[in-house]
């Protein structure tokens, strides 16, 4: 009988036990701490506002630098991490990667507590180094998922692992929020210390992987007289010229290219956007957080599920559409409100009207981000699934790269609330591209 998670008779991948998977998913309950307290609600806000503060520019200059440290990182994954990959598969040390990545996450990221008003040049520094060794390890922990279980079972696996980060998320944020308060200056002596925070709870929520996770795969030995770094590079340059065997997954990730483009843009900026744009206030922040978590929460479980019943390209397309709707109301909900008070005689303000677009764009991050992980999982060969999700992190990060720059230098010219248009269009040619992707053929080019 084959092992959990080993290729069987039948050429099928068994499914892995329980306590394993849930080893897996922990990794994305962990590092949801630093998505959300350094990249999403608290350090960006407070490298903008307070770190670099308000220059007579609106806070422009604090935006176009914190999008350039954030696309300076991401670009830093997309020169490693194929190879990274093709090292991994060949030597089976995807553990071994993970828990660099993971260490070097850890210790950077409760450094920025020795941030201040004015170190610029430090608070850049270490999120690139932080945000790096982060995003690559996203690869890492994404290429053990097709050893996890058959075709069947992997939109319901991803689907958990990002229901179960969200639920992460939203216990780290809230325990700050609630301990540290809000990124302001007046705050600054308290929350400077969701550095150090962000970083315990990663490292100590993230063990369960390392205690439960197996590692996939049997290590070949090295090629006599080669580098590891000169068989990563041969090895990624072999697939790059067979990619055209695997048309669907090249299309696929030209796709997931534009849509985690603007995915990266409004992690990084909504709240930013919520501070600037909308105005809310400091109930409003916490109610929008809340919502996003749990929402987000709900689309990936629900649209995990239905993923595997109705095809993992389908909802990967339906949820495209929602993003669209979700980003033009995000656009126009300063004018929404007045229109909607107008006609219906009420009184709402702004915040409130985003709070019910937050609900929207929460279904919609959740459900797009487990489609893109199941579906690569689905095109990838058992013997090279680190390398191939290699080209899925380099897609995700170059996609980061090139959103947040654009969405950086746009907004310094036309302002932040024209700028969040530029997702809409992203998302749009995301959907286009991915019309001619063939799920069924993308599976038996991966067999």
């Amino acid at each position: 009988m084959a092992q959990p998670g080993a290729i069987s008779g039948r050429g099928r991948v068994t499914r892995r036990p329980r306590r394993e998977i849930l080893g897996w998913a922990m990794f994305d309950f962990a590092n949801q701490a630093y998505t959300l307290l350094i990249i999403t609600v608290v350090f960006g806000d407070l490298f903008t506002t307070v770190i670099v503060g308000d220059r007579g520019d609106g806070y422009r200059l604090g935006n176009l630098l914190w999008s350039l440290a954030l696309a300076g990182s991401y670009f830093l994954v997309v020169l490693a991490g194929p190879v990274c990959g093709a090292v991994m598969d060949y030597t089976a040390s995807k553990k071994r990667f993970l828990f660099a990545s993971y260490l070097v996450t850890v210790i950077a990221t409760a450094l920025l507590v020795l941030v201040t008003p004015g170190d610029i040049a430090l608070g850049l520094t270490l999120i690139v180094i932080s945000c790096f060794a982060y995003s690559i390890g996203e690869n890492f922990i994404a290429s053990f998922l097709p050893s996890l279980g058959p075709p069947e079972d992997l939109g319901k696996i991803s689907g958990f692992g990002w229901a179960l980060g969200y639920i992460g998320g939203l216990l780290a944020a809230a325990f700050t929020l609630a301990f540290l308060g809000n990124a302001t200056a007046e705050n600054f002596e308290r929350i400077r210390w969701v550095g150090p925070f962000a970083a315990g709870f990663f490292l100590f929520a993230a063990l369960p992987t390392f205690l439960w996770l197996r590692e996939p795969g049997t290590a070949r030995p090295r090629p006599v007289g080669q580098s590891y770094l000169k068989l990563g590079l041969q090895r990624t340059a072999a697939t790059l010229r067979d990619i055209t065997r695997f048309k669907d997954l090249a299309i696929f990730l030209l796709s997931v290219l534009f849509s985690m483009a603007a995915i990266y843009i409004i992690i990084s900026f909504t709240f930013i956007y919520g501070a600037q744009v909308i105005g809310w206030d400091e109930k409003t922040r916490n109610l929008m957080f809340i919502v996003v978590q749990l929402t987000a929460a709900a689309g990936a479980l629900g649209f995990g599920f239905l993923q595997d019943r109705l095809g993992i390209k389908a909802m990967y397309q339906v949820t495209l559409m929602l993003w669209v709707v979700a980003i033009v109301a995000i656009w126009a909900t300063p004018g929404l409100t007045v229109w909607l008070n107008r006609v219906s005689g009420l009184a709402w303000e702004a915040q409130h009207f985003f709070l019910v677009v937050g609900c929207l764009a929460g279904i919609s991050l959740g459900a797009t981000q487990s489609a893109s992980r199941a579906l690569v999982g689905l095109f990838s060969p058992a013997d090279k699934s680190a390398e191939f999700f290699g080209f899925w992190g380099l897609a995700n990060k170059l996609a980061g790269m090139l959103g947040i720059a654009a969405l950086g230098v746009l907004q310094a010219a036309v302002g932040l609330q024209e700028s969040i248009l530029l997702c809409a269009f992203l998302f749009i040619v995301a959907f286009t591209i991915c019309l001619p992707v063939n799920q069924a053929r993308g599976q038996a080019a991966a067999r």
